[in-house]
């Protein structure tokens, strides 16, 4: 029986890449594992879905003076005994990594039993987790084809980021009907984020009533964000978070505005929806965001608006664009290498586990 351990955590894009991959391991006949912190968001998401759960200890290298950071090496050295330990229990044949500071240490528990490791990088540039990761690797799965160049020449892949296949089992009719839409207007998606965006949601909301005009709008605004004045609007609805219908929404949206993040622009790519993206500003990240919206804007994926540029002339004007535009940007979207990330990735897996077990 094959066997593999996943791991990845601090986030929930270091987790719920690995999840889009479960179903098909499980079809393939892996026994999974999976490895994170004790207590990370990590923990709930993969004990939810019945995955054995592994804690180990984890510390993180921080770029500014904390004291934590004379503690947490120690942390990282006990976190990679633990690891060791349920490596050797477990006696995997590969290990899959999406990235976090709880992997680091597991990789490098993997690479002392010669256990083959691919590791996943969805930033256009590795976060420094990945870099610390990359000597142990076997191979590297990336999104953009611009990130080759940071990778070790011969280990990197575009495979694009493994969504949920769920997002694609999505009704349009289901959608139209939660949302109390009619046929009569196209649909456009609004996604700020988990947290929602303040200067997205306020943007949208300032041209809403010119956008009413053309569209239907769903508004996902993030949490505590909702505008009361605006609940009884016609045609436009707002939810601070979906889940269970999300992929309904997905099939109802012709058009979609959303924020840069790895795995969302992914879902967008995967799911042929034509969108404008307004990535988070440098000041307020480490630029991911925007080297990621640039990267697809050169594809042809994407429309680009920067956060500092928007008025509410330019930003209705794009969205106008995009929607008359949308059969280019599907186009381009069905000719990409980073699509069907699943079936890239558990190939490569599949090959690995081949590789090792003849070598």
């Amino acid at each position: 029986m094959k066997r593999i351990i996943l791991t990845g955590g601090g986030t929930a894009g270091h987790v719920t890449p690995n999840i889009a991959l479960i179903p098909r391991l499980q079809e393939l006949g892996y026994t999974i594992q999976y490895i994170g912190s004790y207590e990370g968001i990590e923990k709930k998401l993969i004990e939810e879905l019945g995955i054995p759960y592994s804690g180990i200890s984890s510390g993180k290298l921080r770029r500014y003076f904390d004291l934590k950071n004379f503690s947490d090496p120690f942390r990282v050295v006990k976190g990679y005994f633990e690891a060791k330990k349920i490596l050797k229990e477990f006696h995997p044949d590969i290990i899959f990594s999406k990235g976090g500071f709880v992997a680091v240490p597991v990789v490098q528990a993997a690479k002392s039993l010669h256990i083959p490791v691919i590791i996943h990088e969805s930033d256009m540039t590795p976060g420094l987790a990945n870099r610390l990761a990359l000597p142990a690797a076997t191979k590297v799965c990336c999104n953009f084809p611009e990130t080759l160049s940071s990778l070790p020449e011969g280990k990197a892949v575009v495979t694009g980021s493994p969504i949920r296949q769920e997002l694609h089992s999505g009704n349009r009719l289901a959608g139209m009907k939660f949302c109390g839409f009619s046929a009569d207007k196209p649909v456009l998606l609004i996604i700020g984020g988990s947290l929602g965006s303040v200067a997205v949601n306020q943007a949208i909301r300032g041209i809403l009533p010119e956008l009413l005009k053309s569209f239907q709008v769903v508004h996902l605004c993030g949490k505590g964000n909702l505008d009361e004045d605006l609940k009884n609007t016609t045609g436009y609805v707002q939810y601070e978070y979906i889940k269970q219908e999300l992929p309904d929404l997905f099939a109802l949206a012709d058009v979609v505005v959303s924020r840069a993040g790895a795995n969302a622009i992914c879902e967008l790519l995967d799911l042929r929806k034509p969108n404008l993206l307004i990535p988070l500003p440098a000041a307020s990240s480490r630029g991911d965001q925007i080297l990621n919206a640039r990267s697809f804007e050169k594809q042809g994926f994407s429309e680009v608006l920067m956060e500092d540029d928007i008025t509410p002339e330019v930003l209705l004007s794009r969205i106008q664009d995009l929607y008359q535009n949308r059969q280019t940007y599907i186009s381009a979207m069905e000719h990409s290498a980073a699509s069907d990330a699943v079936t890239k990735i558990t190939a490569l897996i599949e090959e690995t586990v081949q590789n090792t077990s003849i070598g």
